[in-house]
């Protein structure tokens, strides 16, 4: 019997350590596809999308990886007439790895793309990568859905929607009221205040735009005379745009105790304007 035999009899039985060739996962993805015919309708890539999605789901699970943005280029016709690659993002609410999850909001997403010329070849791009956080059951789930089933609502409703439809009010930082705030979509990172504008009461309801009010026996006016109550809050910006706002700020009370924001134009001649309401 041959030495190689009775080394393969050892390792078979056990009596001798098996020396195994470990697989060695890439540091980055990358995969790409071609079509079979020339793609004209975007739906009809779902399949071999999928198929570039379960390869990527498993070279996440390998490195323990998940991921926050990725993005399928969809690709046209090469050579002389040749025109950029149609980009699909998606943006998840939180990292994730599982294919059911990403696989859902693509099928979202493919139908409402409009396909400028025909799709030869399909790429996945890995734009954001998070470490893998394992899901975690309570034991008393949250009334409503957890905050991981609320995100999942979102991306669903940004995928099928479209992310510029879906979109969540943030602050800015700006001192002009009307400026101060902002709708972004929910997949962006929100804007954080760069200082602390909330240390003055501001009314719930802003105006679209200042309503220029009345004056009568040297008061402001809207349905009665308005009793300054406190203020003034002064507010000075955009001179370097050319719309420069120089304001004071007062809350004024109506004689039906109605609440009021209103503001005098620090200029020569300046008027009264109702900004807001309490």
């Amino acid at each position: 019997m041959s030495k190689q035999v009775l080394e393969e009899l050892d390792l078979a039985y056990g009596l001798a350590p098996e020396m195994f060739q470990w697989i060695a996962i890439p540091e980055t993805f990358s995969a790409r596809i071609e079509t079979f015919d020339r793609v004209e309708h975007a739906e009809a890539l779902l399949d071999g999308a999928t198929g570039l999605l379960e390869q990527f789901v498993g070279w996440l699970v390998a490195r323990q990886q998940a991921v926050n943005t990725f993005a399928f280029m969809l690709e046209h016709e090469r050579g002389r007439e040749a025109i950029p690659a149609t980009e699909v993002e998606i943006r998840l609410g939180e990292p994730a790895w599982r294919i059911d999850h990403m696989s859902r909001l693509l099928k979202e997403r493919l139908p409402r793309v409009e396909l400028t010329a025909p799709v030869i070849g399909v790429r996945l791009e890995v734009r954001l990568l998070a470490a893998m956080v394992p899901l975690t059951d309570d034991l008393f789930p949250e009334p409503g859905g957890s905050p991981a089933d609320r995100k999942r609502l979102m991306e669903l409703l940004s995928a099928r929607l479209g992310p510029e439809n879906v979109l969540v009010a943030v602050e800015t930082p700006d001192h002009v009221p009307e400026a101060s705030n902002a709708w972004i979509p929910i997949s962006q990172t929100p804007i954080k205040l760069t200082e602390d504008v909330k240390a003055f009461e501001r009314p719930f309801w802003l105006l679209d735009e200042p309503h220029k009010l009345l004056v009568r026996d040297d008061r402001p006016f809207y349905g009665s005379p308005l009793k300054i109550i406190k203020g003034p809050e002064r507010i000075e910006g955009h001179w370097w745009n050319g719309q420069t706002a120089a304001r004071d700020y007062y809350i004024a009370q109506a004689s039906d105790a109605s609440c009021y924001w209103i503001y005098l134009e620090r200029v020569p001649g300046g008027a009264w304007y109702l900004h807001g309401k309490f």
